[in-house]
């Protein structure tokens, strides 16, 4: 079927969106002199995309009612069983839903994109599968994953297990929330600004945003290439670890993923934490909001390592509130470039694209308004930066970036662990439907600023619980140098052992 051709008047329509003067008929010169490039684009048209079979037989699914739901935390209901054995053997997985699963819906918790069908599996799934998990659905995320609250998605509001009427966390709410509450084994999230250690941090889960690039990200809907991360949310450390195992590794498709290395992470487990150095980073408990209860619970988690026999001692990199500001230009002119203006898949990288999910996505256009306001927010913030900078701070805070990275590795060459809160709170009562628009922002953003820093520099970070302030968890986060992700479980793992941390 031959692409459609623009007329003359069309031409000259283009040009002046470009900014050049040309009149019709000059207009019509030029295109008699195109249609030889759109000639290839009928060629193209003709050609199948070639998309990856799909090898496991999958259920449609469906939407689960209240009666299923007590958290709203299900998008989704299916089943794919994978192999007959191998790592996961029986255990079930849930997915984020902005995870590409083949014939069952994905609306990335937006209704601009409810309808949506992925064609093929991610990557991630694949190997789940083929280490035989049992994929058991998708979870509700936060609308396009832009809060990190759980009030935002389409679909409703996620519940906190341990608290009805209070946040889940964001944007990996769902996943967090069916870990916590016991519905699932494992489920993926994942983590632009600290949507998989937030959730973790909120619900009392263990969530891992590895390396940037460890895990292959093909197949999930991308906000901004330089922070996407995908990672598994567990109620253990040793899942998690297990977990991790089966999805890191290079998979030939991702641009993210420059020579990632890969370790069996499992056998860091009960090597215990003697011997180990541990700086407790004085910047991490000076965030806006840092709640006295959350700190103490933190400092006091971080003592229990020095009687495990690690060397303890507080560290300061001035730079952490800085790397927070970094991150903003980044996250907020990339994600209006790439997720919005790029329909989701944006441009200038090798890889696979999904051209079904960039046809669906670009419907937005039509319906802004129906957007969520953490998205029109964020989207305000970064056209601007786009259109009156001409996105010189976007690329200032890249090259900023590297210095703020070299910052945190000069004390990885000191330390083998950064300690610090997950967050400056405990989990937050869920805004009414009515609320203002300053407390729904506020809700959704307020503790971005703790964990965000990790997402520009790319180091592995870990959320771990370590107790409870008003009968609601409190995260630890462990953070090493680039590919160290068994250090960090290493020292979770000892942590872990020391007991109930609902105790603590």
């Amino acid at each position: 079927m031959a692409v459609t051709r623009p007329s003359a008047t069309e031409v000259a329509a283009i040009a002046a969106k470009l900014g050049m003067t040309m009149s019709e008929a000059e207009a019509g010169d030029y295109l008699a002199l195109m249609q030889g490039n759109f000639d290839a684009y009928d060629l193209i048209d003709a050609l199948p995309d070639p998309i990856p079979a799909t090898a496991y037989p999958r259920t449609p699914g469906y939407r689960p009612g209240p009666s299923e739901n007590k958290f709203g935390a299900w998008y989704y209901k299916s089943e794919v069983k994978g192999a007959q054995s191998g790592k996961l053997s029986g255990k079930t997985v849930v997915l984020k839903d902005n995870v590409a699963l083949a014939g069952v819906p994905m609306m990335n918790g937006a209704s601009t994109l409810e309808g949506f069908i992925p064609a093929a599996d991610a990557t991630i799934v694949t190997r789940m599968l083929d280490e035989g998990a049992t994929i058991v659905g998708k979870a509700v995320c936060e609308h396009f994953c832009l809060s990190g609250g759980s009030h935002t998605s389409d679909p409703g509001p996620v519940h906190n297990p341990r608290k009805m009427g209070y946040s889940a966390g964001g944007s990996s709410s769902g996943s967090a929330a069916l870990v916590a509450a016991g519905e699932v084994d494992m489920a993926i999230g994942g983590d632009q600004g600290g949507s998989i250690r937030i959730p973790s941090a909120y619900c009392g889960t263990y969530g891992m945003k590895g390396t940037h690039g460890l895990v292959p990200y093909t197949g999930v809907m991308p906000i901004e290439t330089t922070i996407d991360h995908t990672g598994p949310i567990t109620s253990n450390v040793a899942d998690n670890a297990l977990l991790l195992e089966v999805l890191a590794g290079a998979d030939g498709f991702d641009p993210r993923q420059y020579s990632p290395k890969v370790a069996p992470y499992t056998e860091a487990l009960g090597k215990g934490a003697a011997g180990l150095k541990i700086g407790i980073l004085k910047e991490g408990f000076t965030a806006a909001g840092m709640q006295t209860a959350v700190a103490d619970k933190v400092r006091e988690a971080a003592a229990r390592f020095e009687k495990m026999g690690a060397t303890v001692e507080e560290v300061s990199i001035p730079e952490h509130p800085l790397t927070a500001a970094v991150w903003g230009p980044i996250a907020l002119e990339g994600l209006t470039a790439q997720m919005m203006h790029g329909n989701g898949m944006g441009f200038n990288w090798k890889g696979r694209y999904d051209v079904g999910l960039l046809d669906a996505h670009s419907a937005w256009k039509q319906r802004a308004d129906d957007l969520s306001k953490t998205l029109k927010i964020s989207m305000l913030v970064g056209q601007w930066g786009l259109d009156h900078y001409r996105g010189r701070f976007y690329a200032k805070c890249q090259n900023l970036a590297s210095v703020m990275k070299a910052a945190y590795d000069a004390r990885f060459a000191e330390y083998d662990v950064l300690l610090m809160p997950t967050l400056p709170c405990v989990a937050t009562k869920l805004p009414e439907p009515d609320a203002p628009l300053e407390e729904i922002i506020a809700r959704a953003f307020e503790m971005v600023g703790t964990t965000c820093q990790f997402d520009v520099t790319g180091h592995p970070a870990m959320s771990i619980p370590c107790g409870l302030s008003d009968d609601l968890p409190v995260g630890m986060m462990l953070v090493a140098r680039d590919w160290n992700e068994a250090t960090i479980y290493q020292a979770a793992a000892e942590f872990e052992a020391e007991g109930d941390w609902t105790t603590f």
